[in-house]
């Protein structure tokens, strides 16, 4: 079984740099925060491929397609593994996915949030299989996110020591 890494390389994925905050940006929290065998991810927007953060930005059922938004949230997916790679070293390291939470700003009467939190979720599977990718997950929509975020993803990992 490949690992995750030469996974990403099988399909064609890169992973951006990790999150750099923008100057004079000060989060009272971790992206990333270990406790044991658990790994908790804060919510994450995506960034781009130099870790800016790169959104996604606007409304989905509005600005955004269902369609749209799946791919962003298979981006969000990348910035979350390279947010975990960075904290600890190789991702073969997580041994489950246990939840994903998906936050998206939806137009009103928007409620396709669950079809487009699935590029996240299709993402884990892909690269970590459907043992240890299994997870299980909510999609929300919201009327607004931090920084006009279109979408926002935390959720919970297990991994060895």
């Amino acid at each position: 079984m490949p690992t995750p890494e030469e996974r990403l390389t099988e399909l064609g994925l890169h992973l951006p740099q990790p999150t750099k905050l923008p100057e004079g940006l000060h989060l009272p929290f971790e992206f990333v925060n270990i406790r044991g065998d658990r790994l908790l991810f804060s919510g994450h927007p995506k960034n781009a491929m130099d870790g800016s953060i790169g959104g996604p930005f606007g409304v989905v059922g509005g600005d955004m397609t269902t369609e749209q938004a799946y791919a962003e949230a298979r981006d969000v997916g990348l910035t979350v593994l390279a947010n975990i790679k960075d904290e600890i070293g190789e991702l073969s390291r997580i041994t489950g996915w246990v939840r994903v939470f998906g936050m998206v700003t939806s137009a009103e009467g928007y409620s396709e949030q669950h079809l487009a939190v699935n590029g996240f979720s299709d993402l884990v599977i892909d690269v970590f299989g459907p043992d240890v990718g299994r997870h299980a997950r909510s999609a929300i929509g919201v009327y607004g996110l931090p920084m006009g975020f279109a979408m926002e993803i935390e959720g919970e990992v297990l991994i060895s020591r």
